[in-house]
């Protein structure tokens, strides 16, 4: 009960930050209040979508319409408040880190509640960060951040591991969750501020 009760706050969370990164992005496009709605609920539930329907499970979204308030609540504070958070430099990055940081360490753990191995876990994980970031590129026709130089979905695949080697040692969950999300975060902080990237693929 207290897993489900700590995955449920963590969806919620990513949610929210998720979809603050969705809609600023739609509001960089000039899109309408619909539009923006629609980019930022693409963003918050594509990764867990996807995930679910792999583990073969109700998509989360489905069991309660708090998910979808929670955008609308998100749609709202940008309108409202974003005059106000667009001087914060680095805010936009900030929310699109913590939502894919919370979303792995959801996807992880929802994993390993249905019993599925940590390997599977991790890459579940992985895909529940990166996969609504994929959905919104797409939608704004721009090229999906995954595959850029810059490191992303590297960040939920290391911060999964770091899941993995915690709860080895018999850590307890909640702080599992927390290292493994302060891991994500670092990482991705890191990899932007010192432009760290993995090797590209040369054309021959």
């Amino acid at each position: 009960m207290e897993q489900d009760i700590l995955i449920r706050i963590i969806e919620l969370l990513g949610t929210f930050a998720f979809a603050i990164s969705g809609i600023r992005h739609a509001a960089a496009k000039h899109f309408d209040w619909f539009g923006g709605y629609i980019c930022g609920i693409a963003v918050a539930i594509g990764g867990g979508t996807f995930r679910d329907v792999m583990l073969g499970t109700t998509p989360f979204w489905m069991t309660t319409p708090i998910y979808m308030i929670c955008t609308a609540i998100a749609l709202l504070t940008v309108v409202f408040f974003g005059r106000w958070m667009e001087p914060l430099k680095n805010a936009w990055f900030v929310f699109d880190t913590l939502g894919l940081a919370l979303f792995t360490i959801a996807g992880i753990q929802k994993s390993l509640a249905l019993g599925q191995p940590f390997w599977v876990a991790i890459i579940m994980g992985c895909i529940t960060g990166s996969a609504g970031g994929v959905i919104r590129d797409v939608l704004l026709n721009n090229e999906p951040v995954i595959f850029h130089k810059e490191i992303y979905a590297m960040a939920c695949v290391l911060g999964g591991t770091v899941y993995w080697a915690l709860a080895d040692f018999g850590l307890p969950v909640e702080l599992t969750a927390v290292i493994s999300f302060c891991t994500t975060c670092l990482i991705r902080f890191l990899a932007v501020r010192y432009h760290l990237s993995l090797p590209t693929l040369k054309n021959p």
